[in-house]
C-alpha cells in the first residue's frame, strides 16, 4: 500500500498541474461553456472519485464488500478517463485540439495510474477476504504523506465543484477569464497544435 499512495501522490501533482495550466490557464475550460460542458462534467466526476481515493486511502481499510466497492469506484475512474480522451478531442476542436505537451501529460499520468493499481490491486484482493468493514487504519506511510494526499483530496473535490458550477453555467462560473465567445470549429488551427 505504502507504494501505490507514494505513486498515488504523484499523481495527484502531475493532476494538480494538468488541471491549473492545460484546464484552467491554456485552454480556459470555464470560460468556453456550453462547448467545454461536457469536459466539464467529466472533469468533475472524475475528482469527486479522486477526492475519495485521496481522503480515503491514507486513513482507512476497505475490507471485504468494501474492497469490492472500491474496485468499482476505481473502474468508474477508469471508464470516465476513457470518456474524457475521447470527449476532449471533440470539445477542443474549436481551440485547435488537446495541446501536445497536454496529451504527453495525460499518457504519463495513464502509465503512473497503472503502477498505482499493479500495487492497489494486491492489496484488494487481500481485503477482499477480510470480514466487511471500513476500518480506521492509518496507512503505513509517513505522517505528511497521509497530510499532503488528504490535501488532495480537498483540492481535487474544490476543483470538482469548480467544473460542476462552471458545466452549470452559473453565476460567474467562469471566473476569472471573460465568457468566451461561443465555439466554433477552426480551420485555422490544425488540431494539436500549441498556439
Amino acid at each position: 500500500m505504502s507504494t501505490a499512495l507514494w505513486l498515488l501522490a504523484i499523481q495527484g501533482a502531475l493532476g494538480a498541474f494538468d488541471t491549473l495550466y492545460y484546464h484552467e490557464w491554456r485552454a480556459r475550460l470555464p470560460a468556453g461553456v456550453p462547448g467545454t460542458r461536457p469536459e466539464l462534467l467529466l472533469h468533475a466526476a472524475r475528482d469527486f472519485l479522486y477526492a475519495l481515493l485521496f481522503g480515503s486511502l491514507p486513513w482507512v481499510a476497505w475490507r471485504g464488500a468494501w474492497a469490492g466497492v472500491l474496485g468499482l469506484v476505481i473502474a468508474a475512474e477508469i471508464v470516465i478517463t476513457l470518456a474524457d480522451f475521447v470527449v476532449e478531442d471533440r470539445v477542443r476542436q474549436p481551440l485547435g485540439g488537446v495541446y501536445p505537451g497536454e496529451r504527453c501529460m495525460h499518457t504519463v499520468m495513464a502509465i503512473l495510474y497503472g503502477a498505482v493499481l499493479a500495487h492497489l490491486v494486491p492489496v484488494l484482493l487481500e481485503a477482499w477476504r477480510l470480514p466487511t468493514g471500513l476500518v480506521v487504519e492509518p496507512a503505513p506511510v509517513p505522517e505528511a504523506l497521509r497530510a499532503v494526499l488528504s490535501l488532495m483530496a480537498v483540492g481535487v473535490l474544490g476543483s470538482g465543484v469548480r467544473d460542476v458550477y462552471a458545466a452549470l453555467a452559473l453565476p460567474r462560473g467562469h471566473w476569472p477569464w471573460p465568457v468566451a465567445a461561443p465555439l466554433k470549429p477552426s480551420a485555422s488551427a490544425p488540431a494539436g497544435q500549441e498556439p
